[in-house]
């Protein structure tokens, strides 16, 4: 993948207004439009083996082998964006709406009813002071561990499970957590000769179940109370014969009303049986989370490491699984290191490995001790300046623990397939 094609689909995630993308521009009075966006499609393969929920590896049996065979999306959905700049009043303005349509289809006569809506929000701002974002959009935390994942042009994990515009996790859970897509406040600082901040005021959101360990997992009624998630990042960028980046970013966020996710069994005629007593007291606590990461390329190689550590921020996905059937929190850490070489036919090829892991709080909490570990090997070939094609394998395993017993899942996938931005 050269590297206008690698800037161009980043620009298209993180959608930096018509500024990141180059589309069809359309001028319009005092407006600059962009239309623009991406569209992929992979052919997949995934065999699993072990005696642990198989779900959790993004698969739709629940134990032991299985080989599922799929066309899907990868980790980036389709994505249609209009977005448009102008300056008005010494202020520099714009805007951006996507959507986000799926690629897969699993039943016969019926397409998906699935409809994703991942960013709409308006800047305002001037190159002196900076800007403020408003709306829906990225997150800030982790959002550079996804951004600089190979697996951005692939399908990485969880490809077994075809949900209509459900896409797959890459890297998600596997080496870091999801930034997500965010309702937010966020103010990015100039550009001091590299140096960069943005911090943000984002929704805040439930503590949720984990998939497949919901006995042993706190959830909340209350999403903080009055009070939203933080979060902040500060970068620092250079160019030259070894050009890079280094980042660091932050997220806490206040969680009010945990209770047991098990307490309660509600019947199809609606009535309500108590199986396991609420013996949550203390309920209100914080998720936080830090992370730090490095981006350097040195000729046509490319090297990427990152590590995070959490507590009550669960592991793939934000506040899921983050605290235990007591409202105590968990914590977590997890890293990945990649490494990219662009050969002459201007293929990139780029090996990977990283490591996710929930801890518990002791025997009562051993069911909910998990690690998940996966190593990628991938090839990215643009065969014009707006298409690649992608071949990854990808060797996954997930560990949990049931008490005083150990299980084991293993998923071992291979795609095949292309994207296209414009």
């Amino acid at each position: 993948m050269n590297k206008k094609l690698g800037l161009a689909v980043a620009g298209a995630v993180l959608a930096l207004s018509s500024a990141a993308q180059a589309g069809i521009t359309i001028p319009a009075g005092d407006w600059t439009l962009d239309i623009g966006g991406v569209v992929n499609a992979y052919y997949t393969s995934t065999r699993t083996s072990g005696d642990t929920d198989q779900t959790t590896l993004g698969l739709t049996n629940s134990t032991g082998r299985s080989n599922e065979t799929n066309i899907t999306t990868g980790l980036l959905p389709n994505y249609l964006s209009v977005s448009g700049k102008s300056r008005q009043n010494d202020l520099d303005i714009a805007f951006l709406i996507s959507i986000n349509p799926g690629a897969s289809t699993e039943n016969a006569g019926i397409q998906s009813a699935q409809q994703e809506n991942r960013q709409a929000y308006l800047t305002l701002g001037d190159a002196s002071w900076g800007s403020v974002k408003l709306g829906k959009d990225l997150g800030v935390f982790a959002s550079d561990a996804i951004l600089n994942d190979m697996t951005l042009l692939g399908v990485g994990s969880a490809a077994g499970a075809l949900a209509g515009n459900t896409t797959t996790l890459g890297r998600i859970g596997n080496g870091f957590i999801y930034a997500d897509w965010k309702s937010q406040v966020a103010y990015t600082s100039p550009n001091w000769n590299g140096f960069q901040f943005t911090a943000a005021v984002t929704q805040a959101w439930n503590a949720v179940n984990h998939a497949g360990q919901h006995a042993s997992t706190a959830v909340s009624t209350e999403r903080g109370g009055n009070s939203p998630a933080f979060e902040a990042k500060a970068s620092y960028s250079w160019t030259g014969d070894v050009a890079g980046k280094v980042w660091v970013s932050a997220i806490s966020q206040k969680v009010r009303g945990l209770t047991n996710a098990r307490a309660y069994s509600v019947s199809s005629t609606g009535s309500v049986t108590t199986y396991q007593a609420n013996s949550i007291t203390d309920t209100d606590d914080r998720a936080t989370a830090y992370d730090i990461g490095t981006h350097l390329d040195i000729g046509n190689a490319g090297l990427t490491a990152y590590y995070y550590r959490g507590d009550g921020i669960g592991q793939t996905v934000q506040l899921s699984g983050g605290f235990d059937s007591t409202g105590k929190s968990r914590d977590s850490n997890g890293y990945y290191i990649q490494g990219t070489y662009v050969i002459p036919t201007g293929t990139k090829l780029g090996a990977s490995y990283g490591r996710s892991r929930l801890d518990s709080n002791g025997a009562a909490d051993r069911a909910n001790e998990m690690e998940d570990r996966m190593w990628t090997l991938g090839a990215y070939h643009p065969i014009t300046k707006s298409v690649n094609l992608v071949a990854e394998y990808s060797d996954q395993k997930h560990e949990t623990n049931y008490g005083s017993a150990k299980q084991e899942g293993k998923a071992k996938t291979v795609s095949l397939g292309a994207i296209l931005f414009f």
